[in-house]
């Protein structure tokens, strides 16, 4: 099977080794059902009518009928070019566009036309700037919040997904500043293989960042995927890791190859052993755990927010004050 890289772009080495293995079949477990409920017709066509973009769409997500019935939605800031490069993920590694500083408030503005109970922001690594674009995740979130404080169903609750900032103390203040609801940093893969799926990131790195937003009072979430050449054991052993740092919500979910560019799937994880790790997440001790083939972070967000605010005995629509220094 050929492969081309994006623009037009040299394909690096590791993508050329991973092109020579076919795409693989998925078995019969991976697949979902369209539920299109009032709520997800009524966005769509709010969505089409609007012009407005959300990861949801444009990625092809298999969740959406169910998210976007809860009135949630992802979306991506920063452009569609990231400065690093992991084997699993579809967008694209190259030179970033400039900085829009308009986008936090274009991306606000698509909330409140949206109507949504809890968006989810993630975007791409900007280690081209300064701040590595601490300022544009912070100002998005204050922007959905601003923007949508005298919503009749009260504002929408934002869950923010990040780079790892190269755990810098001052631009990890920035977009802590920001107060998101949910503060999540994905782990992704197990120690052994992180340096090979996740080059530009380092495993004990990613834990410090979960440490500090945990620190700073936030709701904190992480994410595994697996298929990528781990073991279950290891699986195991990174839920710990990821409690122990402090991470409260848990999503766990099988990797599907977005490309033949892309690191081979090692294995498929039967529905079975996604039930046994979310038993072992919830022993553990973690607030809310979603696992399942399908499961993706932002999946049913909005209930595992709720979860977490359970958990810590707070009424989910009580915004979190930073801890006194």
């Amino acid at each position: 099977m050929s492969a081309v890289a994006p623009d037009g772009r040299k394909m690096l080495r590791l993508e050329v080794r991973n092109s020579q293995t076919p795409i693989e079949r998925k078995p019969e477990w991976i697949k979902t059902r369209a539920k299109m409920g009032p709520e997800y017709k009524q966005l769509q066509q709010l969505v089409k009518g609007e012009g407005l973009h959300t990861v949801c769409q444009e990625a092809g997500c298999p969740n959406i009928f169910e998210c976007w019935e809860d009135r949630e939605a992802t979306f991506l800031i920063g452009g569609d070019q990231c400065t690093r490069r992991c084997d699993f993920c579809q967008i694209d590694t190259g030179k970033p566009q400039a900085l829009d500083r308009d986008e936090p408030r274009r991306v606000g503005e698509s909330v409140v036309t949206m109507d949504l109970n809890y968006a989810t922001i993630t975007g791409v690594a900007r280690d081209d700037l300064e701040d590595g674009g601490a300022w544009l995740y912070a100002e998005t979130v204050r922007q959905i919040h601003t923007l949508t404080a005298e919503r009749e169903a009260g504002a929408t609750k934002v869950e923010l997904l990040i780079p790892d900032f190269n755990a810098d103390p001052e631009q990890l203040a920035e977009v802590f500043s920001s107060r998101p609801e949910v503060l999540a940093h994905n782990v992704e893969t197990v120690p052994r293989i992180f340096k090979r799926i996740r080059p530009g990131f380092r495993y004990e790195r990613s834990l410090e960042v979960i440490t500090r937003a945990r620190e700073a009072g936030l709701v904190t979430k992480s994410n595994l995927i697996l298929g990528m050449g781990e073991t279950r054991e290891e699986v195991s052993e990174a839920l710990q890791d990821l409690y122990d740092a402090g991470c409260e919500l848990i999503t766990i979910t099988q990797y599907l190859r977005p490309s033949v560019r892309h690191h081979p799937v090692e294995r498929w994880v039967k529905p079975m052993e996604f039930v046994e790790l979310k038993d072992e997440a919830d022993a553990i001790g973690y607030s809310g755990v979603m696992s399942g083939p399908l499961v993706r972070s932002s999946y049913r967000a909005g209930r595992l927010f709720q979860q977490a605010m359970d958990a810590r005995g707070v009424a989910a629509g009580t915004v979190q004050a930073a801890p006194a220094v």
